[in-house]
């Protein structure tokens, strides 16, 4: 049965939350931890996705869990929505948890219904664990993705991202979502991490091995895996560990290539998640049930500049996708419905936002 709706809003609802401080260990059992005040999201949701970073010290880690209220007022379990820490082990999404209300598809709570509001819980285990920071994206997608958007105004512009290529990692340390030909989303994050100049100190990267061609993909690959999925592709824990390295973080739903211009713009890359077939895609040279990559410029005409790690090699990474073509793959709800990772400084600025998704 799939468990993905989908209403005629095309909604979605970004909400900040402040963890305060506690360097007590939680209980471990359910009513231990923070927890929120429900939270209304001010339409009939069918998903919700929370981010966070985060510091976990050696032996401490984190629980994130949901529960929501559905239109007809009823309140849902808890759901585990992740179990983190910087150093693994936890870190694990938790499969086996649905029932009459939803389910959790490894990143995300999936309603079976629609949900008006929510609550987080945080509980903390071990000493020393500290969020620095907490989101929860709720969002109903479209029946139908929207027109494309027009051009927004201004030059060309384009981000100095170093490219980075899964493909140059294939075969290694396999353990990890078998190498480079699955590590989309950490050499993703690992060329954001190097344009903001941070990332893995070089004695982090000693276990890579010689002749690595960027370590810094690898270390990121093996501090995203999830144990659980088997797979590094895990949104939230993506976000997590650009947090360890002082970023600010988290996992959203864009409306359109205007929306992602306006971060570019603002000297924020962004990471995007998208499927396709290779001929939905021009320029692509290949299909993909699910992919990461990222938006780092536009063209004068509002084409869409990308570093896509699935060129064979760096030197290739560099692509420009037709934007209307590019926002098809990226919005349409059977694929990510716009899904982007934001990640940028603490001191560097968002661009205004007027739709409440970020």
């Amino acid at each position: 049965m799939c468990l993905v709706l989908t209403v005629d809003l095309a909604h979605v609802a970004f909400t900040r939350f402040t963890v305060p401080a506690d360097e007590r260990p939680a209980d471990e059992g359910p009513a231990g931890g923070w927890v929120s005040e429900e939270r209304p999201i001010g339409f009939p949701a069918t998903q919700l996705v929370p981010s966070w970073t985060a510091r976990t010290p050696p032996g401490a880690w984190l629980e994130i869990a949901l529960r929501a209220r559905t239109a007809s007022g009823d309140l849902t379990k808890w759901y585990v929505m992740g179990r983190w820490s910087e150093h693994g082990r936890p870190r694990t999404s938790v499969p086996g948890q649905g029932d009459e209300h939803g389910d959790v598809a490894v990143d995300t709570y999936v309603a079976r219904r629609p949900v008006t509001a929510y609550q987080v819980r945080v509980t903390r285990h071990g000493d020393g664990a500290r969020v620095t920071g907490l989101g929860v994206m709720a969002s109903a997608l479209p029946r139908q993705p929207p027109a494309p958007s027009a051009p927004g105004p201004g030059d060309a512009v384009e981000l100095a991202v170093p490219p980075r290529s899964q493909h140059a990692h294939a075969g290694h340390h396999v353990r990890y979502d078998g190498g480079g030909v699955n590590w989309c989303s950490p050499a993703s994050v690992a060329m954001v991490l190097a344009y903001w100049n941070c990332g893995p100190a070089p004695g982090e990267l000693a276990w890579v091995g010689d002749g690595d061609p960027a370590p810094a993909v690898d270390h990121a690959a093996a501090g995203t895996y999830d144990e659980s999925y088997q797979g590094t592709g895990n949104w939230p824990f993506n976000v997590a560990y650009a947090g360890r390295f002082g970023l600010a973080g988290f996992v959203t739903r864009l409306r359109s290539a205007a929306e992602l211009e306006r971060f570019v713009r603002a000297g924020i890359p962004v990471i995007t998640s998208q499927s396709f077939k290779v001929h939905e895609l021009p320029g692509s040279c290949y299909s993909t049930s699910g992919h990461i990559l990222v938006v780092t410029g536009f063209t004068a005409g509002g084409d869409i500049v990308v570093n896509d790690p699935a060129a064979p090699r760096d030197a290739e990474v560099r692509r420009v996708y037709p934007r209307a073509a590019f926002e098809h793959v990226w919005l349409r709800s059977s694929g990510s419905g716009g899904i982007v990772y934001v990640l940028h400084p603490p001191d560097v600025p968002l661009p205004p936002c007027t739709n409440g998704n970020w």
